[in-house]
Parts: structure tokens; sequence; C-alpha cells
């Protein structure tokens, strides 16, 4: 009987030593899912950028587009107030507008993106076009963002030809 009390009594602290790494597992356990929540988040975030950042290029490009189409349908040349440079452009620009370097806005109320638009963002988009000869036009569309301690860039490419000649 005394070996058995002797057995009881050297157990004593093993509960509380169990209880504290039990603990302790429970404790990083918890602290790596709110790691992993909050980079979650954050990668959202740069996602959502990159998304809107390749919409924005495709933008630029389907603007040019559309100058050239205003062009045939007012019986102009096809490349007419075309040349070679880079400029800045919305979806309201009938014609092509030097690159001063402005950041793209955003409007709220009407989901559109400009640079005369109420909020100001990290955006900013520069339509490079080249003239490769009379019946070619290369057209870049660059968008540049600052987005959770990292600078990108979508760089959108498209030709246009004069398939009416």
């Amino acid at each position: 009987m005394k070996h058995e009390r002797l057995k009881t009594k050297d157990c004593q602290g093993q509960f509380l030593l169990e209880a504290m790494v039990a603990l302790g597992i429970i404790i990083i356990g918890l602290l790596s899912i709110f790691a992993f929540i909050g980079r979650s988040l954050s990668l959202n975030r740069v996602v959502a950028d990159q998304l809107t950042g390749s919409y924005l290029a495709a933008e630029g490009v389907e603007v040019v587009k559309n100058i050239l189409d205003g062009n045939i349908l007012r019986g102009q040349p096809w490349n007419s107030g075309m040349g070679s440079g880079n400029f800045e452009l919305d979806y309201t620009s009938p014609s092509l507008v030097p690159d001063q370097g402005r950041r793209l806005s955003f409007d709220g109320q009407t989901g559109r993106w400009g640079y005369n638009a109420a909020t100001p963002t990290n955006f900013s988009r520069t339509v490079r076009i080249r003239m490769i000869d009379s019946d070619e036009i290369r057209v870049n569309s660059i968008v540049r963002w600052a987005s959770r301690g990292g600078n990108y860039t979508v760089d959108v490419e498209d030709h246009f030809y004069n398939w009416r000649r």
C-alpha cells in the first residue's frame, strides 16, 4: 500500500504540466490561423488590384479602338488624328490627350474611371501609340500602381490595321 501512495505523490505536478503544454499548443494553433487569415486578406487586396489594373489597361486599348472606329464612321482616314507618343485617355476621350502623369480617379456614384472624377486612386495609365506604317498602329496600354509594399505594372498590347485599303 505504501508503494501506491508514493506513486500518487510523485505525479502531483503532472496535470499542471500537461495543461500548460496543451494550452501552448492551442495558442500556437490559434495564432497560426489568425496569421493565415491576415495574409489571405492582404493577398485578396493584391489580387483585386491586379484585376482592376488589367481591366484599366484593356480599357485604354478600347478607347483607341473607339477613336479609330469613329474616324471610319465619319468618313475620315482610319488613322486621322493619330500620332506616335504617350497619351492619357479615358472613356470620354474623343481624341488623343498628351500624357501628363496624372493618376486615374474613380467616381463611386457612376462606377466609372477617369481623370476628372472625385476620388483619386493609386492607378495611373499611359497609352503608348506607335505608327508602324500607314496601315498599322501598335498600341500599348500601361497601368501602374503601388499596393501592399510593391509596385505593379500591366501592359496590354494590340495592333490595329487599315483593313479597308
